[in-house]
């Protein structure tokens, strides 16, 4: 690519925060990517001396050995804004600069040069996407390029960004030039290489050929001592290292001084070092090519300020050297593959092999977990705890979970979510292919642990939970009901419905099968009771006939054999009729919990149990609340998404500029004037009914005349906004004297029109108060709610919630989760409202605020839902500048390092 010209002298002006980033490359190792700096002279020289000749001839299109003082000053200032450029980083160095000029209004020249030994880790397709998003920001529509025609490699990448590429040779050169807006194909390709990058990063922890661990040690009861023992113990098909200065052998393996002198290469070092000893480590490990490390040790954010920083200070040294990090304070990994069975973690006992993957964030925790892995038989492929969560997380393991063939089920414990944006599109694409369980701490506290460093939601509870619920993520209220569906999902198909059948030999449980399946939406369509003492041929008839019957989608079973009865043949029966159903069962079998040894079905890939193995509850009320879940992740697959928002039936352009001049105006924010919100609105199809501010009775009487009577006067203000009494409204106002009648009236209920807020509006036709709001959460970004209006259903908290982008199945969901949403379908023989019309309301309001993060807030606070269309009578908005872009932006980053604010 040719040099582009000028040589003007860049303006000091200071790039977004927000441009600085941790990325991770095709390889699954770490880089930096940040604006070029003036100070960065040396570090352009010398990666310009390392790079071959033949890529400085495809970029510079002539032979150019070096660079003068002259180009340098040109390369290293820039203004940030006509003249931008980012450079990748690693250990220190320079490897990658790529930069735009701006050629002409809304187009720039854009260029690249990577390191040699670096190409081929995605370094320019990284160093495009950043650009592009700068130039977004910068208004800039348009990339071009100059490539010469056998640098196929560059030619490829721009092609493979997913833009439209138009291009043209013209002496020799091509030409390549594309708009650079985030169109669904660019955004999914980006995707898609995030995907693979950080799947790569754990793929290497979790099958290593080899590992160290740093800090073992010849003591019993000590970390050191029981990472070597489990990791000899558990058969791990690789090479253990123990690094150690002070001793010459460690559980019958020789010990190294420090990780450098290992001879062979080391892919994860196992680190049980004191904290203020761990960033040496970080830095020997990189000196060794160390892939990954999983930080064992404590003594970092969870014990304090002093702790967080030195746990911030680890993290940014650990990225800067492309090594990516598990903890710290983990528990450790283990890969049951017997390919690998690796133990590198501080459990004595390595799970049995099974289909579920488990993540979790405390280590405490991980070991009651994996002790109930193992008393429940359950099995698990693999398991990382993860500690502080300061680097891996577990957005990461559901990369890697959704390409690994052994994992089925996603099991999850998750104590925050630094990057809940992300995570619902990960889990949600997914959850389409292996469900995904969680437990969620502090659901209703909302509280964080201290080690982990995350902004907190603005947004209510609720909102968090209908996103798991809009991504298909089961999510349970305790440990219990997480093993007690995963089992369930582990073994035995999905239900196609809701309707059970209850076999059993006891009425008693029986109804409380029957009561708990009523209770939590399960129709029960048969039941049949078997006598006390079944023989097995009465128990599979009764288990065929209720598996053949095409109105039952699931059976539940429940034995309680009589006294001196074993039930083994009683076993038998449903371990064989388990194996074979198309339907799953669930049952109450002795009391026992999880997959008893007589339920298992042999498993050929070497699992403990396999596919048909039937789990048992020691409460039918477990098992019931099991396959209810289960049965709503069912629903969730067959849902189709329907339509999304239309983009072209709005105008964006139009929205920005209200919001431009707004923000102009007032650079830290403003609340919009009826105007500035009504062609807001109207940019997006909602039309506000018009309404006249009023502060005298002659204004009044003034208003209703234009609006032509049948009018309202009413108080606005938020305090006296939704009074169950409706005092500060008076309605069918027909003329001067009435007007006069309603002023009186409002002034002694309500007080003064400039406290009150007086507006006279015409009378709109009955409907349901309806209210439709939105926001823009620090952490989660946009966050769109329903309800109907008034202040008894905010008392109760009737409200529905979901994260946009919205589709047709979630804004009609969103209407009828709500309990009061009866009063829209024709309650007590009212008239069913146009519900096509509030759920077009939903999704304009939640595609208004997905566009545009520079509304904090939106309220249509008061529609009303009518049966022939609804009317938007009362709406406010508040507009903010975007200091931070949101979480998951049109590029790859990583979270920001704990103690940052960037978002990640």
């Amino acid at each position: 690519m040719k040099p582009v010209s000028g040589s003007e002298q860049a303006t000091a002006v200071e790039p977004p925060r927000h441009w600085e980033a941790d990325v991770v490359l095709r390889d699954g190792k770490t880089a930096h990517i940040r604006p070029i700096r003036p100070e960065d002279a040396e570090l352009l020289v010398e990666f310009y001396g390392r790079v071959s000749d033949r890529s400085k001839y495809y970029r510079f299109f002539s032979p150019m050995p070096t660079l003068s003082d002259r180009d340098v000053e040109r390369f290293t200032h820039v203004d940030h804004d006509h003249r931008v450029a980012f450079v990748l980083t690693l250990q220190g160095q320079m490897i990658a600069v790529g930069r735009y000029d701006v050629v002409s209004p809304g187009e720039a020249e854009v260029a690249f040069l990577v390191e040699d030994q670096h190409q081929g880790r995605g370094i320019a397709q990284i160093l495009l996407e950043h650009l592009a998003q700068a130039g977004r920001e910068r208004g800039i529509e348009r990339f071009v390029a100059d490539v010469l025609p056998d640098n196929q490699r560059m030619i490829q990448t721009f092609r493979d960004a997913g833009y439209r590429v138009v291009s043209a040779y013209d002496e020799g050169v091509l030409q390549l030039e594309f708009p650079i807006e985030p169109t669904d194909t660019a955004i999914g390709i980006m995707q898609g290489r995030e995907h693979v990058a950080e799947a790569a990063s754990i793929h290497r922890f979790l099958n290593p050929r080899s590992v160290a661990v740093i800090g073992a040690s010849r003591r019993q009861d000590t970390i050191g001592q029981a990472l070597v023992r489990n990791l000899v113990t558990g058969d791990f098909t690789g090479r253990v290292y123990a690094v150690n200065p002070s001793a010459r052998a460690v559980s019958g393996l020789p010990t190294y001084t420090n990780v450098s002198d290992i001879h062979d290469d080391v892919d994860v070092a196992i680190v049980a070092v004191p904290a203020e000893s761990v960033e040496d480590v970080v830095l020997d490990c990189a000196a060794k090519g160390v892939h990954g490390l999983v930080v064992i040790s404590s003594g970092f954010a969870e014990t304090g300020e002093e702790g967080r920083q030195r746990q911030r200070r680890l993290v940014g040294l650990s990225r800067s050297y492309g090594v990516r990090l598990i903890g710290p304070n983990a528990l450790g990994i283990i890969n049951t593959d017997p390919a690998v069975s690796i133990n590198a973690s501080l459990a004595g006992l390595m799970p049995p092999r099974g289909r579920a993957g488990f993540f979790c964030q405390s280590g405490a925790l991980g070991s009651a977990i994996l002790e109930k892995v193992n008393a429940r038989g359950l099995g698990l492929s693999t398991f990382v705890s993860a500690g502080n969560r300061a680097d891996v997380s577990g957005n990461d393991l559901l990369q890697y979970w959704e390409e690994d063939e052994s994992t089925e089920v996603v099991m999850m414990y998750l104590e925050s979510i630094g990057n809940p944006r992300k995570f619902s599109r990960i889990a949600r694409r997914v959850s389409l292919r292996k469900p995904i369980i969680a437990v969620r701490s502090g659901r209703t506290t909302q509280g964080i642990p201290m080690g982990h460093s995350v902004r907190r939601i603005a947004a209510p509870p609720q909102a968090v939970d209908a996103m798991f619920r809009q991504a298909g993520v089961i999510q349970v209220d305790t440990l219990d009901d997480l093993f007690d569906v995963a089992q369930l999902v582990a073994h035995q198909p999905l239900p196609r419905g809701r309707r059970v059948a209850i076999v059993g030999n006891s009425d008693a449980l029986g109804l409380l099968a029957a009561d708990a399946a009523a209770a939590v939406g399960l129709v029960v369509n048969k039941q049949v009771a078997l006598s006390a003492e079944p023989t097995p041929e009465d128990f599979e008839d009764a288990l065929d006939d209720a598996i053949d019957d095409p109105d039952i989608d699931a059976v539940v079973v429940v034995y309680i054999p009589p006294l001196n009865v074993a039930g083994e043949q009683i076993a038998n029966v449903l371990a064989a009729v388990g194996e074979q159903s198309d339907k799953p069962l669930v049952s109450t079998f002795l009391g026992a919990e999880g997959i008893p040894e007589l339920l298992r079905v042999p498993d050929v890939a070497g699992s403990t149990a396999g596919r048909g193995s039937v789990p048992s509850y020691p409460a039918v009320e477990a098992a019931v609340r099991a396959l209810a879940r289960v049965v709503e992740y069912a629903v969730w697959l067959r849902t189709p998404d329907g339509e999304a928002a239309d983009p072209e039936a709005v105008d964006l352009a139009r929205a920005q500029q209200v919001i431009g001049r707004a923000l102009a105006a007032q650079p830290d924010g403003a609340d919009l004037d009826d105007a500035a919100l009504t062609e807001l609105l109207a940019a997006y199809d909602i039309h506000l009914w018009e309404s006249r501010p009023v502060t005298t009775l002659r204004a009044a009487q003034k208003a209703g005349r234009e609006l032509g009577w049948d009018v309202v006067l009413k108080a606005t203000a938020e305090r006296v906004r939704e009074r169950p009494d409706l005092a500060h409204v008076w309605r069918n106002i027909d003329s001067p004297s009435e007007m006069r009648d309603a002023w009186e009236s409002l002034l002694e209920v309500v007080g003064e029109p400039d406290q009150a807020g007086y507006v006279v509006q015409k009378n709109a036709p009955p409907g349901v108060p309806i209210a439709i709001r939105s926001l823009e959460d620090p952490l989660f970004g946009p966050v769109v709610s329903f309800g109907i209006s008034g202040p008894v259903i905010e008392l109760l908290s009737d409200v529905s919630y979901r994260i946009p982008p919205l589709y047709k199945h979630d804004t009609a969901a969103m209407v009828r989760e709500v309990r009061s949403s009866p009063m829209l379908f024709g309650y007590r023989g009212s008239e069913v409202v146009d519900v096509d019309e509030v759920e077009r309301l939903i999704q304009r309001v939640a595609q208004l605020q997905n566009d545009l993060p520079q509304v904090r807030s939106l309220e249509l606070s008061l529609v009303l839902a009518g049966a022939t269309g609804s009317t938007v009578l009362t709406a406010a908005a508040r507009v903010e500048p975007v200091t931070d872009p949101r979480s998951d932006w049109f590029v790859r980053r990583m979270p920001s390092v704990p103690g940052d604010t960037a978002p990640g």
